[in-house]
C-alpha cells in the first residue's frame, strides 16, 4: 500500500501539467539537470518555475553575497540572507518549494568557472545563463555546442529583456501540433480493414444498422466502388471530390443519418496523398540517419523508420492505431478499434525488430532503447520535428 501511494504521489502532485505533456514529458523533466549561472531575479524566477514543475536537479553557480539591492528584486531572499552566499540562500528556498528536487550550489563566479573549468558543464541537460557578459557567453556557447548541451541565454533590463536558445539541433518526438489529421489510411486500407468493411452491407435496409454503420466502413466501401469505376484512381480534382460526396449521399436512406453526414464531412480523407510528408522525408534523408555507435537514440529510431518505410511500410509510416469517436453500433466500433490497434502493434513490432538490429550493427546493447520509447515514437512519426539553430548566441 505504501509503495502504491508513493508511486501515485507524483501523478497527483503534477496532475495539471501531466494533462498537457503526459507521462513522457514529465519523465523527461524529472531526468533533466539544470545549471543556473547567476541567481539574480531573472534566473531565480526561471528556476523557481522549473522546480515547481518537478525538474530532476538544479545547480546554482554564483559567487556573490546577498546585498540590500537583492531584497528589492528577488522574492526568494529576505533580510536574514544579507551577507550570506546568494547561491546557498537561493538553493535553500528552492528546496522548500519542492523537496523532491535535488538542489546544489557552487560559490564561484560563472565567468571564472567558464574560463577555468569548462568540463563542469558537460554534466547538465540545460545551462541557463543570465546577465553574462558577451565574452563569457560566447565561450560558454562554444563549450555547450561541443557537448550538445542546450544553452539558454537570458538578460533583462527592467521591463525589457531577451532570451536566446543555442543548440545544434533539438529532436522532438511528441511535438503536439495544434491540428493533426486522423491517421485512418482510408486512401490505402490494409487487408484486415478491407475485409471488415466488406463484411458489412452498407445497403442493408434495416434502419438501425444502416444509420449506425461507421463512416470509416462507408468510406472504405465507397472509395473502392469509386476506384473500380475510375481505373483504380481515387477522387482527386475538386469536381471528383464533389461527385464522391454525392455518391455518399445517394446511399442515405434518411436525412437524419449522422453516420453518413460524418462520411461526407470526412470524405477528403480518402484523397489524402499516399506516402510521407516532405518534412518527414527531409528528416529520414538527413545524413544523421546514417547512424554509428555515438548516434543519439532519436537518430537510431529514425534509421529504423527509414528501413520500415522501404520494406514493411510499403512507403507509409507506421499506423498510429487510434480512431476518433463516431456514430456506430458498439460492436462495430470495438471491432474497428481492435483492427487499428492490431495494425499499429504489428508496425511497432517491425520497427522494434529493426531498432534492435541497428543497435547490434553499430555495437550497442540491442535493449538500450526501451519498448515504451519505441511505441511512443511509432505513435508520433507523422509529428516529428527537428528545430535547427544557427551559429549560436
Amino acid at each position: 500500500m505504501a509503495a502504491a501511494a508513493a508511486a501515485a504521489e507524483p501523478k497527483t502532485k503534477y496532475d495539471r501539467q501531466l494533462r498537457i505533456w503526459g507521462d513522457q514529458g514529465q519523465a523527461a523533466l524529472e531526468k533533466a539537470s539544470i545549471c543556473l549561472l547567476n541567481c539574480g531575479p531573472t534566473g531565480t524566477e526561471a528556476l523557481k518555475n522549473l522546480v515547481l514543475g518537478g525538474i530532476g536537479s538544479v545547480t546554482v553557480v554564483d559567487g556573490s553575497k546577498v546585498e540590500q539591492s537583492d531584497l528589492g528584486n528577488n522574492f526568494l531572499l529576505d533580510e536574514g540572507c544579507l551577507g550570506q552566499s546568494r547561491a546557498k540562500s537561493i538553493c535553500s528556498f528552492l528546496q522548500e518549494l519542492n523537496d523532491a528536487v535535488k538542489a546544489k550550489y557552487v560559490e564561484e563566479s560563472p565567468a571564472t568557472m567558464i574560463d577555468t573549468n569548462p568540463s563542469f558543464f558537460s554534466q547538465f541537460t540545460v545551462v541557463l545563463a543570465t546577465q553574462l557578459l558577451e565574452s563569457s557567453l560566447l565561450k560558454l556557447d562554444s563549450i555547450c555546442r561541443s557537448a550538445n548541451i542546450v544553452l539558454v541565454a537570458a538578460r533583462s533590463y527592467g521591463l525589457t529583456g531577451l532570451v536566446r536558445v543555442s543548440i545544434k539541433e533539438h529532436c522532438v518526438i511528441e511535438s503536439k501540433p495544434d491540428h493533426s489529421l486522423d491517421d485512418l489510411r482510408l486512401h490505402n486500407p490494409w487487408p484486415e480493414l478491407k475485409q471488415f468493411a466488406k463484411s458489412i452491407d452498407i445497403c442493408d435496409k434495416d434502419p438501425v444498422v444502416h444509420k449506425h454503420t461507421p463512416y470509416i466502413v462507408i468510406l472504405v466501401r465507397l472509395a473502392e466502388k469509386w476506384a473500380d469505376a475510375h481505373d483504380g484512381q481515387l477522387p482527386s480534382t475538386r469536381q471528383e471530390k464533389r461527385e464522391f460526396k454525392d455518391l455518399i449521399r445517394a446511399h442515405m436512406l434518411n436525412v437524419d443519418e449522422d453516420n453518413y453526414k460524418e462520411a461526407v464531412e470526412s470524405s477528403y480523407k480518402v484523397s489524402v496523398t499516399p506516402g510521407i510528408s516532405d518534412e518527414i522525408r527531409q528528416i529520414i534523408d538527413d545524413s544523421s540517419s546514417e547512424v554509428n555507435f555515438s548516434s543519439s537514440d532519436f537518430w537510431v529510431l529514425v534509421a529504423s523508420l527509414k528501413e520500415f518505410i522501404a520494406n514493411e511500410g510499403n512507403g507509409e509510416l507506421p499506423l498510429e492505431g487510434t480512431i476518433p469517436d463516431m456514430t456506430s453500433l458498439t460492436e462495430y466500433y470495438v471491432s474497428l478499434q481492435k483492427i487499428y490497434q492490431a495494425k499499429a502493434e504489428s508496425d511497432c513490432l517491425a520497427i522494434e525488430h529493426r531498432v534492435k538490429s541497428i543497435l547490434r550493427r553499430i555495437g550497442r546493447d540491442p535493449d538500450s532503447i526501451s519498448r515504451a520509447c519505441i511505441k511512443t515514437f511509432c505513435k508520433n512519426t507523422r509529428k516529428l520535428k527537428i528545430p535547427q539553430y544557427g551559429g549560436g548566441v
